[in-house]
């Protein structure tokens, strides 16, 4: 789905992408990890084409996506729900939703038949459609975010982050919605700091440092690793939870990855 090989990328002249090569199977959740810093988000803004790779290139299914315009990566199917502020608070949800389907907004039968659809995936779309976004709680604004993201039916999604200022409940609704996403074909990407919440809802890992893949494989192995209990949740493995959402049974394992490579393919 998502190729990158050797993006070097960054902002004002200083590179936070550091010869990054990541790879995103089709139909997966796939979540970034790592510390503050790492360039987790600094991926995302890459693909979207919100900065622009200076060395390196972006492939979205074989076809060459590196220095393209937002729109024009938006066109070839990748829709990013960005990390604060995505709807705009003084319009309705269902002007929200239609303002997710711009590109084909002279398709008024298309769009009203998607927006159709995506009420029976996310009922609070039709339940809330004539309130102003600002009325909506934080977990009810994510539920939104999410639903315009699927008005033009992308082949990807971006998620930077998306429980972030959370609580625990409206994180439980990011859960199930991500999910969700994934079960209508969409292929999502996700950035998350929570790296146990996020693990546990993806297929697929990535951790990042310092601009480069540390470790890739499924999310299942990396949580098994004592690695990664030693960088992320403390000396010992972190123990099940029943309170927080588990993975789906036959996630899958990856092949094992070597600690010691910067650099490695999911």
């Amino acid at each position: 789905m998502i190729e990158m090989h050797s993006v070097v990328a960054g902002y004002g002249g200083g590179d936070v992408l550091q010869g990054l090569d990541l790879s995103v199977r089709p139909g997966t959740i796939t979540c970034i990890v790592g510390p503050n810093g790492a360039g987790k988000s600094t991926v995302l803004r890459a693909i979207s084409g919100q900065i622009h790779p200076r060395e390196g290139e972006i492939r979205l299914a074989g076809a060459a996506i590196h220095g393209h315009s937002p729109a024009a990566v938006i066109s070839a199917g990748i829709v990013q729900v960005p990390q604060h502020n995505g709807l705009f608070a003084d319009l309705t949800v269902r002007d929200n939703m239609l303002l997710g389907g711009y590109l084909i907004r002279r398709d008024k039968a298309r769009l009203r038949r998607r927006i159709a659809e995506l009420e029976e995936v996310f009922p609070i779309v039709r339940e809330r459609a004539d309130e102003k976004a600002a009325n909506l709680s934080g977990g009810q604004r994510r539920i939104v975010e999410f639903a315009r993201a699927l008005v033009l039916e992308p082949r990807m999604v971006l998620l930077d982050e998306p429980t972030l200022g959370l609580d625990p409940k409206a994180s439980a609704l990011v859960f199930d919605s991500t999910r969700m996403m994934r079960d209508l074909g969409t292929t999502v990407l996700m950035v998350e700091q929570n790296v146990r919440f996020g693990l546990r809802l993806a297929s697929h890992g990535v951790v990042m440092e310092r601009g480069r893949v540390l470790l890739a494989d499924s999310s299942e192995a990396l949580l098994a690793r004592p690695d990664m209990a030693a960088m992320f949740f403390g000396s010992s493995a972190p123990p099940a939870d029943p309170a927080e959402p588990e993975p789906e049974p036959g996630s899958g394992t990856g092949p094992g990855t070597d600690p010691q490579r910067e650099d490695a393919h999911l």
